[in-house]
């Protein structure tokens, strides 16, 4: 095996030059990733539409094409998914990846072409390794196995032409066909959909191997482990992986979960890598150890363009490319890419912590949300299914808040609501059942987390004392105008703060 690791190594050394000319030269690479996808492009319908050929600068780009969200781009996935081709992109988009809905919508299906899979996923996959052992000269990785966990939905056959399902689950199916020497657990387990059969299968396939490295999202990685772990009867990761070194993760912010990573795989030895990768793409990679921020990835395909986050809201935003932008400020992500999105609004923001090399760490996004698990709850789940739930039990609700409650080895995670009634429900469990059910219908990742309690347990409800919210406004002093309580937080700062002064107006 350690021929295997001098071979990469060998092959990486050309790659890391690569990446350091990313940090020299953005703002080149990335007019240079824009023209080539304008040229790609223009015989399809979009760039005959718009007349790509023509296209002479960034600025005359820019004036032509609108901002596009998913509902606006949505027709033509309707149609790409029906099986028509030389739409957004050239030639036919097979695979589609399923992730959490929009306003109208329970899911987005996000196209994926062979272009973007190659140039841009699998690229930003070995870019990791490449980073991390260029990093790590040490490092055994190679020695062993990778065990990548993937989501929750299998591949689907949505008609004769497309193919739609997680975007782990695409990649896998995608892999070449050498990838099964370096990697756990089979294609077959890896792509199962019902998860308790999945977890079982893992474990009695890789439990005997020598995993060295894992990758996933936290919250999912800790169901399995928890599982591994009772299913082996031991009491840490490394009772089981001895050569274990690496987690590679994404999808949810790592922080509340690091400290039962560090319990559950006590080595100091032990390291993680944060990716920021998404169905639309593969965006950015840490590339120092001792830092949160990540190297944004500008030879992927892709073309970035950054909307300050005060003009979102405005019917034309001005948006700025990789030239322009400013430390410290919070920008709303565009991006043009070789999976046919055109100026696509793709709902995060980020801060640039360094500029050459620019880096980036995700602020949040365009609208509070929740998405602790990789459920990406919205506002818009959230007051449809409130609606549902107070329809069906004649409550009416004056305010409220919810956040996530972490998940530690004995309990997985929830939801926690705090809701303060105008009428409340007469029976507050059936109201929660409620709640949960319509989350589940609206939202096809709440809907999946869910599942049988693997990742999530059903939320809890607390009915507030009135006043709860007033004294919690009144006591940032944000009476009155515009100020609210955030609704959906990704944290449980507001949540706690106010579950602290309901408390208090319980005792008096």
């Amino acid at each position: 095996m350690p021929l295997i690791t001098s071979i990469v190594n060998w092959l990486n050394i050309k790659r890391v030059y690569q990446i350091d000319l990313i940090r020299k030269y953005p703002f080149d690479i990335q007019q240079e990733t824009l023209f080539k996808l304008l040229n790609r492009a223009s015989k399809s319908k979009w760039g005959k539409k718009y007349d790509f050929a023509s296209v002479e600068s960034i600025e005359e780009f820019q004036r032509r094409l609108p901002v596009q969200t998913y509902e606006d781009v949505k027709p033509y996935i309707d149609r790409l998914r029906k099986g028509e081709s030389n739409l957004l992109w050239p030639g036919e988009i097979k695979w589609f990846a399923k992730s959490s809905g929009t306003t109208s919508d329970k899911s987005k299906f996000i196209p994926v072409s062979k272009e973007s899979l190659e140039e841009c996923h699998f690229r930003g996959g070995r870019d990791v390794l490449a980073i991390y052992t260029h990093n790590n000269p040490e490092s055994k990785i190679f020695s062993g196995k990778g065990l990548t966990l993937g989501g929750s939905h299998k591949i689907d056959n949505f008609n004769n032409q497309s193919y739609y399902g997680d975007l782990s689950a695409i990649l896998i199916e995608n892999l070449p066909f050498w990838t099964e020497f370096i990697r756990t657990p089979s294609f077959e387990v890896a792509l199962l959909d019902k998860w308790e059969e999945k977890l079982e299968k893992i474990a009695k396939e890789t439990t005997q191997v020598n995993v060295t490295n894992l990758a996933g999202v936290p919250s999912w990685n800790l169901v399995m482990i928890n599982y591994i772990l009772n299913y082996a009867g031991k009491n840490n990761l490394l009772e089981v992986w001895p050569n274990l070194e690496l987690f590679i993760h994404g999808g949810v912010s790592f922080t509340p979960y690091k400290e039962q990573f560090k319990k559950l795989i006590p080595s100091e030895k032990m390291n993680y890598l944060e990716a920021y990768n998404a169905s639309e793409g593969f965006f950015a990679i840490q590339d120092e150890p001792d830092k949160k921020d990540m190297l944004l990835m500008l030879d992927y395909g892709i073309f970035y363009e950054f909307i300050p986050i005060n003009e979102i809201n405005n019917d034309s935003p001005k948006a700025i490319t990789i030239a322009d932008v400013r430390l410290n400020e919070n920008y709303a992500i565009v991006i043009t890419t070789n999976g046919g999105l055109w100026r696509y609004l793709i709902g995060d923001t980020v801060k640039f912590t360094s500029l050459y090399p620019h880096k980036i760490i995700i602020s949040g996004r365009t609208k509070h949300f929740i998405n602790a698990f990789g459920e990406e709850v919205i506002i818009d789940n959230a007051e449809n299914a409130l609606k549902v739930a107070c329809n069906k039990t004649g409550a009416q609700i004056s305010d409220y808040t919810a956040a996530p409650i972490f998940m530690t080895r004995e309990k997985k995670g929830a939801h926690e609501w705090l809701i303060e009634f105008t009428i409340p429900p007469s029976d507050l469990d059936y109201f929660t059942s409620m709640l949960d059910h319509a989350l589940m219908a609206v939202n096809s990742d709440y809907e999946a987390k869910r599942y049988k309690n693997i990742t999530l347990d059903k939320p809890s409800v607390n009915q507030a004392e009135k006043g709860t919210f007033y004294e919690w406004l009144r006591e940032k002093g944000k009476l009155g105008g515009q100020n609210k309580v955030p609704r959906l937080s990704n944290d449980r700062k507001y949540i706690d703060e106010l579950l602290k002064i309901n408390n208090k107006l319980k005792t008096r």
